[in-house]
């Protein structure tokens, strides 16, 4: 991690690496800002944002599926989803082919609040991603899912 930067590939990389943490770094403070602001605690919010990406994607989670992407146990899941269904970021909706099964989807009330909170970003984000062609987008987002799995395998082994 730590080398000599004597080339110009190695200080571009070096700049990227900084860059991602300057990326990191002001994400997470605007995650604490948003979460200040409604009273989440970050676990909170870190569920808010499995629950939106897959209902987003069509596949909504449980509350088991949930605890497993925050690495607690069923029963803090469970006090996350209750918390965050009492303020109205979620709700609990029964499936259609088995009315056992119960999927968190987010709440009207919390989308509200998102939008209204997250937009400006939205539309910042993408005048960025506009200077950009499809081709350029798809080398960001390969590299970018390549470092979360690098990260992540790191995040398993520790």
């Amino acid at each position: 991690m730590y080398r000599p930067r004597d080339t110009p590939r190695a200080r571009r990389e070096q700049e990227v690496v900084d860059d991602l943490r300057d990326l990191v770094g002001v994400s997470e403070r605007i995650a604490h800002a948003f979460a200040a602001r409604h009273g989440l605690h970050p676990t909170d919010l870190q569920a808010l944002i499995h629950v939106m990406r897959r209902e987003g994607a069509g596949d909504p989670l449980t509350a088991g599926e949930l605890a497993g992407l925050l690495n607690v146990t069923t029963g803090a899941a469970t006090g996350v989803v209750d918390r965050l269904e009492r303020h109205g970021h979620l709700r609990r909706d029964r499936g259609d082919t088995d009315r056992r099964k119960v999927f968190l989807r987010y709440g009207e009330p919390g989308q509200e609040l998102a939008q209204e909170f997250f937009g400006p970003l939205g539309r910042r984000s993408g005048a960025v991603m506009d200077q950009f062609d499809d081709a350029e987008l798809d080398v960001v987002h390969r590299f970018l899912t390549g470092m979360g799995r690098a990260f992540t395998e790191h995040h398993d082994e520790l």
